[in-house]
């Protein structure tokens, strides 16, 4: 995985630092958006949340979602379970295929601003074992910063200080995706925040 936790980014690795600089720039204007817009209508439903933070997404949720999150830091999944615990698992590790052969498949997974961390052989394995966890028909959503022509130049240069050290182009994310899914969706949005900025969305259909 690559990414700067150098300097002034080393702060991000607290979860209450993470969280409030997450509302600040309006995370949870993203989260609502990205809910409403791209989740399932259904109230019941199984999803897996793949580098879920401290899971702020489940204010957005409704309580008889069956809901797993896996995180490779421990902080932010202590602070998941504080403010979440009854409401889904929560790991403190990476997926494995291993793993998920032990669960039953899911209905959504979601990768939230996790692709930009990691280099290309990891994201293909990251596709790789969203579509092993999907239920036929199950749909993974992937968000991240991206860069593409018509965004606005503090856009871009707010994103250039990500500490994911592989941001991309919306093609380029796609060209990830068709690794292991042909049925994609790709959309590009610059008002899921308070602040100038850029995500691309992947909705990919198993």
């Amino acid at each position: 995985m690559a990414q700067n936790t150098s300097g002034i980014r080393a702060i991000f690795s607290h979860a209450s630092v993470y969280n409030i600089a997450q509302r600040l720039v309006g995370a949870e204007k993203a989260r609502t958006i990205l809910v409403k817009d791209y989740f399932p209508k259904s109230e019941s439903y199984r999803m897996l949340d793949i580098g879920c933070g401290t899971a702020e997404i489940l204010r957005h949720l409704p309580y008889d979602l069956d809901y797993v999150g896996f995180d490779a830091s421990a902080t932010y999944i202590t602070e998941a379970c504080r403010q979440f615990g009854n409401r889904g698992t929560f790991k403190a590790e990476l997926v494995r295929e291993a793993i998920l052969d032990q669960m039953q498949p899911f209905d959504l997974v979601l990768a939230f601003g996790l692709l930009h961390h990691l280099d290309d052989k990891e994201g293909e394995t990251l596709f790789s074992l969203a579509r092993q966890a999907l239920k036929p028909g199950g749909k993974l959503i992937t968000v991240d910063p991206v860069y593409v022509p018509d965004q606005r130049s503090l856009a871009r240069w707010i994103i250039s200080k990500d500490r994911g050290q592989n941001i991309r182009t919306a093609e380029a994310y796609q060209e990830l995706a068709l690794s292991h899914f042909t049925d994609i969706k790709v959309t590009v949005r610059h008002d899921m925040l308070h602040i100038p900025y850029s995500h691309l969305i992947l909705e990919c259909r198993k």
